[in-house]
């Protein structure tokens, strides 16, 4: 298989400081794809999972959305996970008593030993399978050994338009995260 990368031209490799899209080479860790973490969870919305109005808790999506990154995260990196943060979380349209919620969740992009993964959610009609995209979040996992010591991931492999396109936003999105983190360190 050929290496591809950003950092190539006209076949001469040129430094760069975006990684390569495709891990591979002697020395490196071999990458795993995109596909080989997407994961799914599906699950029936019942009266105790809801509010008043008989919508979904907006508390337990958050819940089933961390468990579905965690389960993306934890594929790729075949490690245990813990959450690092959260980036973004909306809540675009409720989930209803009786319905099912349905979580999808892949791997954006690896650092060194952090990973970010989207998670879509949807609600599913049961009985039309329609289908409603409900929220969006993007959740950081940090892969740690068995002494909850953070460990170096396996590179991604992005394949696709579509994963290139989010493993270019997913670097944008950590480098605002850190200039938060760092400003707010600084005004303490």
């Amino acid at each position: 298989m050929a290496k591809h990368s950003t950092a190539q031209t006209k076949g001469k490799a040129t430094k760069s400081k975006e990684p390569e899209l495709h891990a591979e080479g002697a020395g490196e860790k071999q990458g795993k794809p995109v596909t080989a973490s997407i994961s799914e969870i599906v699950e029936i919305v019942l009266p105790n999972d809801a509010n008043l109005l008989g919508n979904m808790l907006g508390g337990r999506v958050m819940h089933l959305i961390d468990i579905a990154g965690a389960l993306a995260a934890s594929r790729h990196s075949n490690c245990p996970v813990v959450t690092a943060s959260v980036d973004y979380l909306d809540f675009r349209f409720p989930i209803r008593v009786g319905e099912w919620i349905v979580l999808k969740s892949s791997v954006n992009r690896v650092f060194h030993s952090s990973m970010e993964v989207g998670v879509k959610v949807f609600a599913e009609n049961t009985l039309t399978g329609e289908r409603r995209h409900t929220s969006t979040a993007y959740v950081t996992y940090v892969a740690v050994d068995m002494n909850q010591k953070p460990c170096s991931v396996t590179p991604l492999i992005v394949e696709t338009e579509e994963e290139k396109r989010r493993f270019r936003e997913a670097r944008e999105r950590r480098q605002h995260r850190l200039e938060v983190r760092y400003k707010e360190t600084l005004k303490d």
